[in-house]
Formats: structure tokens, C-alpha cells, sequence
């Protein structure tokens, strides 16, 4: 195994340019606004396009997706109708992203189909779609391993296997699953594994299938300017009610606010609606449809609380998020790290605020030394609510009912509300079409408006049926 550690630095900055990829894709990436490689991008790509397996350690929105995209297109012949490449994921939130990402970069080449197989979707329909046939699969391990049961997906023209977060795949207990999968593709395949920590387990995942692979670790420290710690002591009994004031005090648009047990989530969305604070949860007892309610509203910025456990927020990548609360802290440093770094991307700021009881000493002196930080102590005293305007999101969700099924697209639902309705474009927030439904964010301020004349009016020709969540 090769081993490469480079400081993010050093890596960063180079051009898609100096790559071996068609005219074809070079001048999507150029479309794109894809100028210069990401760290994670300029280490992992030459060694992916050279045909090499690969372990990469990389965070959560460092541009992986592309990094292994573009190997996989590469290697994929668009005339051949047969899965060629395959990306396992552990959430069906993040096989959505990933699918998401690979058409965007698959433009350029014909025809090129992609199929996302996930739970929480109809069998039927997937096994009519893999019939029709597909050159690249999304999916999480036990749909995939359910279809290859059945014999419905066939994978003896796999070139490529990609995990992607693989660590929270271990995490989830989908180790078997995923050497049950492995072990069935073809032999001669490339494989690439990504992963945002590197616990024991993904070392021996690689030994079982992997061959002979290149590893690339990236020593990527968040910049200091970019999420600002803070620690603050607390006792047990008011660590539910310090969360509002740290809300109260920070005035975050969106917080992402991890617990460490699905009952704390819940005890700590009862307080929080006490308080006024529009908050939501997570949880793995949910059915798919509400699950992705929920996203979309925090995602379009119509929530200002999402309250999560570590499984339930995995594969979340949310852009715009303000603040990250440790209500809990965690007892392993690197899921710390992956926490925090869901906040300060790209050129945001962020901050990353910590509840520490009496009993977490030893985890906290954990995470300084995995980190190389000295902990900045805070007291809740110095805690004020100068503003006490309530704090609300600034966006509603309105829920269309009419999707893809109808044909319904982003660009209907904008013109309709731009065009005859007369709102302002900044008055439109983010659009998600689904297969049933259609979600449109709207400015708080006219959102009782919004529904009414978008009930009394048409879109794309249809009266359709509006409420607000």
C-alpha cells in the first residue's frame, strides 16, 4: 500500500487542465466554473485516470464526488448498455447528491444513464428501470444487495466500484453488506474508497478487495477564520435550556444540533418549541417521505433548527449553515471533527458551539489534542439576548402536489410566481421536485399570499393544490 500524506495546501490550486480528460470534458468543467482542482481533486485524480485503486481520506464537501466521478466517466463506454460503474453510499440523501453530481459532469456525453437504487423507493419501478439499462448505479449496500439477490442488476461489465463515506457506512454496520457486494463484482475492477475519518475498519475493508491501492490523506485543518470554537461549561440538568440561549445570543439562520441518543433529541425539540424556535428532527424511525420534508425545509432555509444524532445526519451536506451545537459531546474526536466541518465551507463562516458537563472532560481533552487547539472557555453567563425579536427562519416551504410524474419542472413553478403572480425573483427561495410533489421556499413575508394565488392560478397550465408546511 503506498501511502501519501499531503498538507491541503500543497495540493490545491492546479488546473482540470493538466488532467488526461476529453475535449468533451474539459469543456463541461469549464461550464461548470470547475477552474482549478480541490486538494482532495489534484491528489486522488491522477492516481484514479492512471487505473490504480485508491483509499482517499477526505471531508465532507471537498469535492470527492467529482474526484471520483470524472475517473468513472472516463473510464465508461456511453454505447454499451450495461452497469459499468457503481457507488455505494451509506444514506439515500447522499446517493441523491451523488447522482445529482454525476449528471452534471455526464453532460457533455451521450445518453449517458444513471439510476439511483435506494430503500424507500418502489422495487417494481427500479427493476423496470434497470431492465431498460443503465451505465452507472447510486445506491445504498441493502438495496443493492436486494436487487443482486434477485438477479435484477448484473454487474459482469463493472468497471468501477467507488465507497463513498465509507467510515459511516462501517459505522451504520454495513461492513458485510459491503464485502458481500464487493466480493461479486469482477475482479480486474478499479476500486475507490473515500472516507472522512480513517478508523482500524477501513483498513481491513481495503485488505479484503482491494488491490494493491494508492492512499491519499490530506492533513486539512479548518481555518481558524473560518469556524471559531467555543466552549461553554454547563450542568446536565441545563444543558436543554442553554441551547436557546446560545440561539438567542448567535441569532444563527440555520443550526445543525447534534445530540448523542434519539431521546435527547426529542426532550431537546420539546424545549426548543417552548421557546418559539422553529426547530425540526432526524430520526431513523421516519418514514422516507417525512425524512425528506424535513431536509428540504432546513435546506431551503424555512427551519432554523435541525436536531440530529450522528446516524441520522449522516451524508447531510447543507449549504448556508451558520452554527453547529455539540449539545452532547461526542466521545470519539473524529466524529467531532466531521461535525464541526459541516459549517465554514467554501468561503462562509461558521461557528461550532460546545456544551461540555462535568462528566466530559476527558472527551474534550481528546478532541484539543486530536485538533491542536486549546479550548476556548466561555461562562452561559456572558450569554445576552440583546435582540428579542423571536428568532424565525425567513422562509416558508410551499408543497405543490404534482411532480416529475407530471412533468412539472423548477423553471414552471419560478415563472409562475415571477411571471403572472408578480413576486420578485429574490422573493423565491430554493425549488425540489420530487416524484409526487413539488416544494417551492417563498419569502415568510408572503408565503399566506403565495398560496392563495398560486391555488386560484395555474402552473404549466394545471390548477394544482398548494398548502404551506
Amino acid at each position: 500500500m503506498t501511502n501519501t500524506t499531503l498538507p491541503a495546501a500543497s495540493a490545491a490550486g492546479r488546473s482540470f487542465n493538466e488532467l488526461p480528460l476529453s475535449p468533451g470534458m474539459q469543456s463541461t468543467l469549464q461550464q461548470l466554473g470547475y477552474l482549478s482542482m480541490t486538494p482532495i481533486q489534484a491528489a486522488s485524480l491522477p492516481i484514479a485516470l492512471a487505473g490504480h485503486d485508491l483509499i482517499a481520506q477526505a471531508k465532507t464537501g471537498s469535492g470527492k464526488t467529482a474526484a471520483f466521478a470524472l475517473a468513472l466517466l472516463t473510464r465508461l463506454n456511453p454505447r454499451r448498455f450495461a452497469v459499468q460503474a457503481m457507488v455505494l453510499c451509506p444514506t439515500r440523501e447522499l446517493a441523491d447528491q451523488v447522482t445529482q453530481e454525476i449528471r452534471r459532469l455526464a453532460r457533455s456525453a451521450d445518453n449517458i444513464k444513471i439510476l439511483t437504487l435506494c430503500g424507500g423507493s418502489i422495487m417494481r419501478t427500479q427493476t423496470t428501470s434497470l431492465e431498460h439499462g443503465a451505465h452507472i448505479v447510486v445506491g445504498t449496500p441493502g438495496r443493492i444487495m436486494d436487487h443482486m439477490e434477485r438477479g435484477t442488476l448484473n454487474l459482469e461489465a463493472l468497471n468501477t466500484l467507488v465507497l463513498d463515506e465509507a467510515d459511516r457506512m462501517l459505522d451504520m454496520g454495513f461492513v458485510d453488506d459491503i464485502a458481500y457486494v464487493a466480493k461479486r463484482c469482477p475482479t480486474d475492477r478499479q476500486t475507490l474508497l473515500f472516507s472522512a475519518t480513517y478508523p482500524s475498519g477501513i483498513e481491513r475493508l481495503a485488505r479484503q478487495f482491494m488491490r494493491d491501492p494508492r492512499e491519499v490523506k490530506l492533513t486539512e485543518r479548518h481555518e481558524e477564520t473560518k469556524i471559531r470554537q467555543r466552549f461553554y461549561k454547563v450542568d446536565d440538568e441545563h444543558r436543554l435550556q442553554a441551547v436557546g440561549l446560545l440561539l438567542k445570543h448567535y441569532r444563527p439562520v440555520s443550526t445543525l444540533a447534534f445530540c448523542n441518543t434519539k431521546q435527547q433529541c426529542r426532550s431537546l425539540l420539546e424545549v426548543l418549541h417552548a421557546q418559539g424556535i422553529k426547530a425540526l428532527t432526524l430520526n431513523g424511525d421516519m418514514e422516507q417521505r417525512e425524512r425528506d420534508q424535513v431536509l428540504i425545509q432546513f435546506a431551503n432555509r424555512s427551519c432554523s433548527v435541525l436536531v440530529a444524532t450522528d446516524v441520522a445526519a449522516r451524508g447531510l451536506d447543507i449549504a448556508q449553515l451558520e452554527a453547529v451545537i455539540n449539545v452532547d459531546v461526542t466521545p470519539d474526536p473524529e466524529v467531532h471533527i466531521h461535525r464541526i466541518g459541516r459549517t465554514g465551507r467554501a468561503d462562509e463562516n461558521g461557528w461550532a458551539l460546545n456544551l461540555c458537563g462535568p462528566t466530559d472532560r476527558n472527551r474534550i481533552i481528546g478532541i484539543a489534542q486530536m485538533m491542536r487547539i486549546e479550548p476556548e472557555w466561555h461562562e452561559l453567563g456572558e450569554l445576552k439576548d440583546e435582540d428579542s425579536s423571536p428568532l424565525v427562519p425567513p422562509m416558508v416551504t410551499l408543497q405543490i402536489l404534482g411532480g416529475r410524474k407530471e412533468k412539472i419542472r423548477a423553471g414552471d413553478v419560478l415563472g409562475a410566481l415571477t411571471g403572472e403572480l408578480g413576486y420578485a425573483r429574490e422573493q423565491v427561495g430554493k425549488i425540489t421536485v420530487t416524484d409526487q410533489s413539488t416544494y417551492v421556499a417563498v419569502a415568510r413575508n408572503i408565503a399566506v399570499d403565495a398560496v392563495r394565488k398560486l391555488s386560484a392560478g395555474k402552473v404549466k397550465g394545471k390548477t394544482v393544490k398548494v398548502r404551506a408546511l
